[in-house]
């Protein structure tokens, strides 16, 4: 009988995986819990690259942004040719409205990898911020002709359209939305209510 407990017993947080268990936490909103695990591992030698980069992300669920940007960072300097570190610096400078230097970080991202799709939507995002509508209109335009099946980019351009009063492009391009999102509720308003 009490073996037969100790085997349907859970084992306690101790005997298990900080990784599993920070992922556990993560998904239960305790995010603090969770980067507690992992900075054992972020501090330690050798460097785990991926426990500063998972850190970071952590420390931006915690609204720590300065502190999620220096891990980034710390990241980058860890691994120079990640891409994904720098893609990170990029989210705490857009929860700061840091719009400028988000769009540094993702161009310099883009001098490496031109087409990488999380860089150029970020960057979207940082332009529609600054309501720069033009600018975004084309950004939209040249990289939707690279994901032509992905209504995101579809959807800034048609913001942007709209933005700018080309309510015929916009309209046009939120179409476009609904072929690959029907139902979309932004498309289907514009669509329905601007003439």
């Amino acid at each position: 009988l009490v073996l037969g407990t100790l085997l349907l017993a859970p084992p306690s947080t101790a005997q298990q995986d900080p990784w599993a268990e920070s992922y556990r936490l993560e998904y239960n909103g305790k995010y603090a819990e969770a980067q507690a695990l992992i900075e054992p591992l972020a501090a330690r030698q050798p460097i785990n690259e991926f426990a500063i980069m998972r850190s970071a992300w952590l420390l931006h669920l915690q609204g720590k942004y300065a502190e999620a940007e220096k891990r980034y960072q710390r990241a980058a300097e860890v691994n120079p040719r990640s891409l994904e570190s720098r893609l990170g610096i990029m989210l705490p400078q857009m929860a700061l409205y840091r719009w400028n230097d988000a769009i540094q970080t993702g161009r310099k991202v883009l001098a490496e990898s031109p087409w990488n799709y999380t860089a150029h939507v970020r960057i979207m995002v940082c332009e529609e911020a600054l309501s720069r509508w033009e600018d975004l209109s084309k950004h939209a335009a040249e990289v939707s002709a690279r994901y032509p099946a992905d209504a995101t980019l579809l959807v800034y351009w048609a913001r942007a359209e709209a933005a700018l009063k080309r309510s015929r492009k916009a309209k046009e391009l939120y179409a476009q939305v609904l072929e690959r999102v029907p139902g979309h509720i932004e498309a289907s308003t514009y669509v329905r209510h601007v003439p």
